[in-house]
């Protein structure tokens, strides 16, 4: 079957609506006056699809949304960014989700969700195998973020896509509903490139040290396990090496919603292109340490030529040690 794109990201779109600054004074007074409050995109496999589709890939959104102005908005938007939708599901039944995003002065940040939103409705049925044969990569946004994509549905994903000799990649989030290891052992199998940041990965491997947590993953089968680190980078382990890559120094802090999914977005852009899995993590964080500086999970990065620049700085820091 040819293929007609770079990327199929597989998970959540969703709209986002962060107040910033704020703090736990909140609660504390009747009024709580911002600069500004405005819908952004969130979700993890659009802000992939729309950070990979400015780095110049060809990428496709499979998703489910409802038929209200929330959905309209997340269609708008990727049309407007070159995201193709043949792989969105539009449901009447379904309420587009929606997250409040209380960000605090230093940019960390907590979300108030919908446990009834399309989020939380999205299952098999609504993952496009078709599409997915048509593409080079899988990208399989966040375990645990849809939980009706529970192991065995992504067993059958994972299990199809392989047949179709895709290249699967996948984030994770903290498991929703108490989810282990060993319910989403098998699904790892498959996964060639697993993105996970050092707490949500220790949490699920039960280990603490990044090379115990890595080595967890690698006997599950991943074939590479990314740790994200936060301010210190990322750290890379498959079984023939480990790397530790160093964050850029000197981003402007400005909000760390989806730094985690555009990291994805620059690694798998760097995939496409060939790099070599040091040189994936070392491009990952130089899109990165751009997304923190935007407010919301996808104003950071622009274009291809924008990281570019940025990379090339992040090399002179001696970033390719």
């Amino acid at each position: 079957m040819a293929q007609n794109w770079d990327v199929i990201c597989v998970g959540a779109a969703l709209v986002d609506v962060p107040l910033k600054p704020v703090d736990k004074s909140i609660f504390d007074h009747e009024s709580y006056p911002l600069d500004n409050i405005a819908m952004t995109i969130g979700g993890d496999a659009i802000n992939e699809a729309t950070i990979l589709s400015r780095l110049g890939a060809k990428v496709a959104l499979n998703a489910l949304v409802g038929n209200d102005p929330a959905g309209w908005y997340i269609r708008s938007f990727c049309e407007k960014n070159g995201v193709d939708t043949k792989g969105l599901t539009v449901d009447e039944a379904v309420n587009t989700s929606i997250n409040i995003g209380l960000v605090a002065a230093d940019g960390e940040r907590t979300f108030v969700t919908n446990r009834n939103g399309s989020l939380w409705k999205m299952e098999l049925q609504h993952v496009n195998m078709e599409l997915i044969a048509q593409a080079r990569v899988l990208s399989l946004a966040s375990f645990f973020n849809n939980p009706r994509l529970d192991g065995k549905a992504l067993v059958e994903v994972f299990r199809r896509a392989k047949d179709a000799g895709l290249i699967i990649c996948a984030d994770m989030i903290f498991p929703r509903l108490g989810e282990t290891l060993e319910d989403v052992r098998e699904a790892l199998s498959y996964v060639d490139y697993f993105f996970a940041n050092r707490d949500e990965a220790a949490l699920l491997a039960q280990k603490e040290s990044l090379q115990e947590i890595a080595d967890v993953f690698l006997v599950a089968g991943v074939r590479n396990i990314i740790i994200k680190v936060g301010k210190d980078g990322c750290y890379i382990q498959n079984a023939e090496q480990a790397y530790s890559i160093p964050a850029f120094k000197g981003a402007k802090m400005a909000d760390t919603i989806g730094a985690g999914d555009n990291f994805a977005a620059g690694f798998i852009r760097a995939i496409l292109d060939g790099r070599s899995v040091k040189e994936c993590g070392e491009y990952a964080n130089a899109v990165a340490s751009l997304s923190v500086e935007g407010v919301g999970a996808t104003s950071g990065v622009r274009s291809r030529e924008q990281v570019k620049e940025r990379y090339e700085a992040y090399r002179m820091q001696g970033g390719d040690r």
